[in-house]
């Protein structure tokens, strides 16, 4: 064979494997800066998570867990020393108020001689007295409404406030109409307030007010607010100054010079992302709220 055709027959191997390996750098080098750019994004993105989750849960401190014999917290109020506070279970469960320490330890229990249809909060009077709110209303059909006024320490004792909504005309109202289940309330200045759950539209929690006295009674509308969520739990600060609502994972807070000011303020909301069922709220101090979640876990929150 010609040595002129070896020598051309060797250049151009040489120069096929030198631009295939050019080119296979250039493949390994633009995998690289691709994978290394990914990286990249994946670090901020995490990154902007972490600060978000941070954001969401500031302020709020895990206290405790409820012992276990504590099922679905759904209310809570002050027992009769101080750090102990009572709480109830909801739909299904024994008609008990659950007597516990801020360690979340089961202190005693205090059974009322009455039925748990659907109890769903608690409110609390400046005389001792803990008014039970069986006004859970998924289908919002109920007839049989009812608040049972009673001291804890008297369970035996239960005055009884059956009530019906001023406005409410069919049961079940039409499923864009369905604002009456009811699991917040509070009292104060002799009469306990409603806060709705509204299950149709999410987006308006109605606030009704009526008499503290057993008997039967007339739940009147009193206003409405624009939240966006379903109300849970609800209490007012020692001052009157500051309301809080509780929704799931959520927090509203109303501040004015008053209840009355509170109730006509413009809401801030808190995220409590990752809290759980959030369903229970109390005051401790003018700026401190105790929590509840129905998987049993208590936190604190600084306003």
């Amino acid at each position: 064979m010609p040595r002129s055709f070896l020598l051309a027959l060797g250049l151009t191997t040489l120069l096929s494997t030198a631009c295939s390996q050019a080119q296979s750098d250039k493949t390994n080098n633009s995998e690289t800066a691709t994978t290394e750019k990914q990286k990249g994004k994946k670090g901020k993105k995490n990154k902007g998570d972490k600060s978000k989750s941070e954001k969401a849960v500031a302020g709020l401190e895990k206290m405790a867990s409820l012992d276990g014999n504590i099922r679905e917290s759904s209310g809570l109020a002050h027992g009769g020393r101080p750090g102990t506070y009572y709480t109830h279970s909801d739909a299904g469960n024994p008609p008990v108020l659950y007597l516990f320490n801020e360690q979340g330890k089961l202190l005693g229990e205090r059974e009322l001689p009455v039925t748990n249809v659907d109890w769903e909060s608690l409110a609390e009077d400046n005389q001792g007295n803990v008014y039970v709110v069986d006004a859970g209303n998924n289908n919002n059909s109920r007839r049989d409404l009812a608040i049972y006024r009673v001291k804890p320490d008297q369970p035996d004792k239960v005055g009884k406030i059956s009530f019906r909504y001023a406005d409410q005309k069919a049961f079940p109202p039409t499923k864009e109409e369905r604002n009456f289940d009811c699991e917040a309330s509070l009292w104060h200045a002799g009469k306990v307030y409603l806060f709705t759950k509204d299950r149709a539209q999410q987006s308006t929690s109605k606030v009704y007010t009526l008499p503290d006295q057993p008997g039967t009674q007339t739940a009147q509308l009193l206003t409405e607010l624009s939240i966006s969520g379903e109300v849970t739990g609800a209490d007012l600060s020692p001052d009157s100054q500051h309301l809080a609502l509780v929704g799931r994972e959520m927090l509203y807070l109303y501040e004015g010079n008053d209840f009355a000011g509170a109730l006509k303020a413009s809401v801030k909301t808190v995220s409590l992302k990752g809290a759980g069922q959030t369903e229970g709220v109390l005051f401790l101090d003018n700026n401190t709220l105790l929590i509840s979640t129905e998987q049993g876990s208590l936190y604190r929150y600084k306003l």
